[in-house]
């Protein structure tokens, strides 16, 4: 088997991501994933006691880097929170037209585990989701906006709606318009922010 400096549970857990975001969970096989590693099947299950365990490990291992890729992709520039949040979107919209991108990996995931609402990766999904939407909740109540979880909810609803269509129609233009919507959206909370109330004359 081949050999690195690289820590066996790491190289596992390298392995299934490349595997599964491509091939998808029940496209690829516990051996799939141990020859890709390098190790035998029996190391594997020595690091994980399931397929599920390591359906898992793979999606806990994109929640910080995705996170943190939306943080980079939003502070590129201060240029406004409008431009700044639709930027995420452009910035997903680039990344769309690599042939190799094949959407959300949570979404996907959780498309395939569908009717396994307990199953481990489906709690981390939802975990990821949210601490996305915490983080948008959170910028947008430090501006001011009178509704922040409300808005961080209607981006989050345009993010992943446009995951779907875009894997669907192959279009990564439908992600631009998103953010433009976004943008909107982030603008109209902006100018609706505690305005003086004018004084009816006595």
């Amino acid at each position: 088997m081949a050999r690195s400096g690289i820590p066996t549970r790491e190289r596992i857990i390298s392995a299934a991501n490349a595997l599964f975001y491509n091939d998808g969970i029940r496209g690829v096989s516990v051996d799939a994933v141990a020859a890709r590693a390098g190790v035998t099947k029996r190391t594997l299950y020595y690091h994980f006691r399931s397929k599920d365990d390591l359906v898992a490990a793979y999606l806990a291992g994109r929640d910080q880097p995705n996170l943190a890729l939306f943080r980079q992709w939003f502070g590129e520039k201060d240029d406004g929170l409008p431009a700044q949040v639709e930027r995420v979107f452009r910035n997903l919209a680039r990344s769309a037209r690599h042939p190799k991108w094949k959407g959300c990996g949570f979404l996907r995931t959780s498309a395939e585990l569908a009717n396994m609402p307990g199953h481990p990766a489906m709690k981390i999904g939802a975990a990821h989701k949210k601490r996305f939407e915490e983080w948008l909740r959170v910028t947008f109540a430090a501006e001011g906006i009178a509704d922040p979880l409300r808005l961080a909810r209607q981006i989050l609803l345009l993010l992943d709606g446009s995951f779907a269509v875009v894997l669907l129609h192959r279009d990564p233009s439908y992600m631009e318009t998103a953010g433009q919507a976004a943008h909107a959206l982030v603008e109209a909370a902006l100018a609706g922010r505690a305005k003086p109330q004018s004084r009816r004359a006595r």
